[in-house]
């Protein structure tokens, strides 16, 4: 991410609709509630041919009495280090505040370009009004936009890329393998992330519901680089009572749609509840690889086959969605935390890989031969030949004479042959029937 755009300012002046208006999609969420974006929010926005990353951060305040308000400060003063261009935003309609003049010292320290991004200037008489924050004394220029129509951002887009170092071409993140990290409210999602990028990427509280936004990190692991979304914890719809909520969870929905496998994090104190299945079985429709982690086993009481059991119990819960592999772990102590990484990269790894058309005839067919399908009102199913197709998700294309007699069971059974000799471990498989 070389050419960085931080939009930064206090509480709703509009710096998620300004972040929207520059990625070109609605990214954030936006609502007059204060304290709606917390953790820092990326997206990709390009102008003139220059490629560049925008950095949404919470409202800066002080003194308020959001038990956010500490940790939203620490997010935007880490984007005010990551940045290449810093957008300070202020509002027109209510004139200079005193928590911009706060805020104004705060940017003073940092020696990158500035710009003062005066919002609701949506008339020439809104407009005239800008004078006012040329008294906290610091930016290159002042520039009235109105994020919510586009009006102005033009101008302003112009002088932000004459700081950029490099012209990137396309998206950095295109290609990259995307890992979703998704469950109940209060599992842990965050405090794994932050764990693994070692740093605060996202702020952590006992108060559920803390992450709002669906928030994108890179991350690097054995000579790979991934992706890793962490997400809003996702509820039952009876619980969800907040309009920012609900779309909380739509961005998670959609997180998980985007991603290529989902990291389902459980409780290990709570068990498998309904909720964790029904997040398991969006990912299962979705045809994403899946990884099952197990948070805070340190808290439970052990015995000799304590994690046997308790892995039984849960693939027997899950039936017949037992094709993921269940990794135990700790985020407090760090126990297995990377193990979990290291699956979710294999089950990557499974959910791309080809197998060739000769080697699936070799070992199928032998195993179709030994077992073929039951006869049914006297029909005789025959399989004459098997393919991969050249899909997304692993799909298998049995060729035989009489497709529409085979039954579900039988689909199983060939479902669980081919994972046992060609792996998929955490993939969901997909199998068809065409006559041959």
């Amino acid at each position: 991410m070389s050419n960085i755009v931080a939009i930064v300012g206090r509480p709703n002046v509009g710096k998620s609709t300004l972040f929207n208006r520059l990625v070109g999609e609605r990214k954030a969420i936006m609502d007059n509630q204060s304290g709606v974006t917390r953790d820092r929010h990326y997206g990709y926005g390009e102008w003139i041919g220059k490629n560049f990353t925008v950095v949404d951060t919470g409202g800066y305040v002080h003194g308020s009495d959001d038990i956010f308000e500490g940790e939203i400060r620490k997010q935007v003063e880490l984007a005010i280090k990551e940045a290449t261009v810093i957008l300070f935003m202020v509002d027109v309609e209510e004139g200079l505040h005193s928590l911009d003049e706060e805020f104004a010292a705060v940017l003073r320290r940092s020696d990158k370009p500035i710009y003062i991004v005066a919002n609701k200037a949506d008339t020439n008489l809104k407009s005239q009004f800008i004078g006012d924050f040329y008294a906290l004394g610091l930016g290159e220029e002042i520039f009235p936009v109105s994020s919510a129509s586009g009006s102005g951002t033009g101008d302003l887009l112009d002088e932000v890329v004459k700081h950029f170092q490099t012209e990137d071409a396309e998206n950095p993140d295109e290609g990259i393998p995307r890992l979703a990290v998704v469950g109940r409210p209060n599992v842990g999602k965050s405090s794994f992330v932050n764990l693994l990028l070692g740093e605060e990427r996202n702020i952590v509280t006992d108060v559920a519901g803390t992450t709002r936004d669906s928030i994108n990190s890179r991350y690097n692991a054995f000579g790979m680089e991934f992706i890793i979304t962490d997400t809003a914890g996702l509820r039952r719809k009876t619980k969800v009572h907040e309009d920012i909520e609900f779309y909380s969870v739509l961005r998670s929905i959609k997180a998980i749609e985007e991603s290529d496998v989902c990291i389902v994090m459980l409780d290990a104190t709570r068990g498998l509840e309904a909720q964790d299945m029904n997040i398991i079985g969006l990912a299962d429709k979705n045809r994403k690889g899946i990884v099952i982690l197990v948070n805070k086993w340190d808290l439970v009481e052990k015995e000799t086959n304590t994690m046997k059991e308790y892995e039984e119990q849960l693939r027997e819960k899950m039936a017949p969605l037992t094709y993921m592999p269940i990794i135990f772990t700790s985020v407090l102590t760090k126990q297995r935390v990377h193990k979990a990484i290291e699956t979710a990269y294999q089950v990557y790894k499974n959910k791309t890989q080809k197998i060739s058309t000769s080697k699936l005839n070799d070992v199928i067919l032998k195993e179709i031969e030994a077992y073929p399908p039951p006869a049914i009102k006297g029909k005789f199913v025959k399989i004459k030949y098997i393919t991969q197709l050249p899909t997304h998700n692993p799909t298998f294309a049995f060729f035989c004479n009489l497709p529409q007699y085979i039954k579900e069971s039988y689909t199983r059974f060939l479902e669980n042959k081919i994972r046992k000799h060609f792996g998929f471990e955490g993939v969901p498989i997909n199998i068809v029937f065409r006559k041959k």
